[in-house]
């Protein structure tokens, strides 16, 4: 009797799991037609499309994954300052949506470009060059805090016998440090190619006449409105995601698996920390340039015509609707964030502390598969799944399809640090008569309070920025104010959208300063 509530919620989550990731996954296979994926494959523009989606992708990734891994290491392993705030500054580019990057790269690049004009150097931004540019910005981020995240669970009492062996740094790093990021560098990997792969913002602000399959697929489904082909394409994209997923799963138990008994000691090396400081403040402005290039064409009369202060553009766009917007992406960022966090919790909950059962096991199996399924290729999804239910076209469907689109790394962030409790705790609250309820709410709760105000900074946020999950959901009422950014840019308000951005970065940045205050909060008060 006592357990009823936790077994009520339980099925309420199985069946949340079930409409938000299952059925709209089966309604898109569904929703192919046969003579479509010939039509499609035998299409003139298909491969070349694939080609360029591969080669962007790629490359890409390379660059990221390598700037991410220098990044990480100048971080973890040398002896420079301020490396929290170096930290910091490197995540800026998650703060705002993946097509800001692409317009800040028009900004500065582009053929009218800041620097164009300034040292007459026209690198043809639009094509390779531009997506390839704007995809790492995007997605480097990411990689690093995965990546750092590795490095701080390193034993370094390995590199003390490598050292008594006589083997040197670089001998240390090929032998000891890659080996053993080996599976977590995979996923790494993976996790930044599907990124990219996925992204139709920076390709359809900088790709020019080159079309990838993403911008190809919100053309179709958005401009021609023809589901199956857009269907075809969303499956297509789906394939390097599930293959991360695999990989991800076969490496579950592989990752950093030893106890660290020691950790790294940094030796002091004069020429390796200034080297580090000119690899960090490099990366600091280049991630910086489109920010701040944001921020002055907000306040300009017209770029690149007249170049002087007016803040006439910011009072049009909030003639053009930006305060109902911003109140809109503020409503679903909340909702999305408390309600996720909620949902997201409850699951791990179940998963992490539960005997390894079918249902157990199928619950925590479906949390993970929202983590292979691209932002574009759900939002395809919920329009097929939910076109005629009364929620389509309100705000409850952009939350729902936001939390289903976000909903495996903060339970991965829950599931992990619920896991860590001693596994003998449940059989002593039932030998006490304390229900599982209230074991959450008495134990797990009170002690993983900073993983909850991550998992909710980590929502919040992604809710933010995200387009690609929301682009075929949204109208013109319940509209975030990320897609005004499209919006804008197609009707060349430049300045306009230069000032959304801003707005979208302050708003998060705002949420990154609340939740690092409250955790450092909670953290004298523990020590008092």
């Amino acid at each position: 009797m006592k357990n009823r509530g936790y077994k009520g919620i339980k099925v309420l989550i199985a069946a949340f799991l079930c409409v938000a990731v299952i059925l709209p996954l089966l309604t898109l296979i569904l929703n192919i037609h046969a003579g479509d994926v010939a039509e499609i494959v035998s299409s003139p523009q298909f491969w070349p499309m694939m080609k360029n989606s591969l080669i962007c992708t790629t490359v890409s990734t390379l660059i990221a994954v390598l700037l991410a891994l220098a990044l990480a290491w100048c971080v973890n392993r040398s002896g420079i300052r301020y490396k929290s705030i170096f930290s910091v500054l490197f995540t800026l580019p998650m703060l705002i949506p993946s097509i800001s990057h692409g317009m800040g790269l028009v900004l500065l690049l582009g053929d009218n470009g800041l620097l164009t004009n300034a040292f007459h150097i026209n690198i043809g931004l639009y094509g390779y060059t531009g997506i390839i540019i704007g995809s790492v910005l995007y997605s480097f981020p990411v990689a690093f805090l995965m990546l750092t995240d590795i490095f701080r669970y390193e034993d370094y009492t390995v590199y003390e016998a490598a050292q008594v062996l006589g083997l040197s740094k670089w001998q240390q790093f090929i032998t000891i440090t890659l080996p053993n990021m080996k599976g977590s560098l995979i996923s790494v990997v993976f996790a930044t190619f599907t990124m990219i792969f996925t992204d139709y913002g920076v390709p359809l602000v900088v790709g020019g006449k080159m079309m990838t399959l993403p911008v190809y697929m919100y053309r179709e489904v958005i401009g021609l409105l023809d589901f199956s082909k857009g269907a075809i394409i969303g499956v297509i994209l789906l394939i390097p995601a599930f293959i991360a997923f695999i990989i991800d799963m076969r490496n579950d138990d592989g990752g950093n698996a030893s106890t660290v008994t020691k950790a790294y000691v940094i030796a002091k090396n004069k020429t390796r920390d200034i080297i580090s400081y000119v690899v960090c403040i490099t990366t600091v402005v280049l991630v910086s340039l489109p920010i701040f290039t944001f921020a002055y064409l907000s306040v300009v009369q017209q770029y690149p015509i007249d170049m002087s202060f007016s803040m006439a553009n910011i009072e049009k766009a909030f003639q053009l609707g930006v305060g109902m917007y911003l109140k809109n992406s503020l409503a679903i960022a909340l909702l999305t964030s408390l309600i996720g966090l909620a949902a997201t919790y409850f699951t791990a909950y179940i998963t992490a502390r539960s005997k390894k059962t079918f249902t157990t096991m199928t619950l925590h199996l479906i949390s993970m598969v929202s983590l292979a399924i691209p932002g574009v290729v759900l939002g395809l999804c919920y329009v097929l799944f939910y076109k005629g239910n009364p929620i389509y076209g309100t705000l409850i469907i952009l939350v729902l399809v936001n939390i289903t689109h976000f909903f495996a790394s903060p339970y991965l962030l829950a599931y992990n640090s619920l896991s860590k409790f001693n596994e003998n705790l449940e059989d002593i609250s039932v030998t006490m008569g304390i229900s599982k309820l209230r074991m959450l709410m008495d134990v797990y709760v009170p002690c993983t309070k900073e993983t909850m105000l991550e998992m909710f900074s980590y929502l919040f946020v992604n809710a933010m920025v995200t387009i690609s999950a929301v682009s075929f959901l949204a109208n013109f009422k319940n509209m975030p104010l990320s897609l005004l950014i499209p919006q804008f840019d197609s009707q060349s308000l430049i300045e306009a959208t230069a000032f959304i951005s801003i707005i979208i970065l302050i708003v998060n940045g705002i949420v990154k300063i609340v939740i690092y205050l409250m955790k450092r909060y909670m953290q004298s008060h523990e020590l008092l």
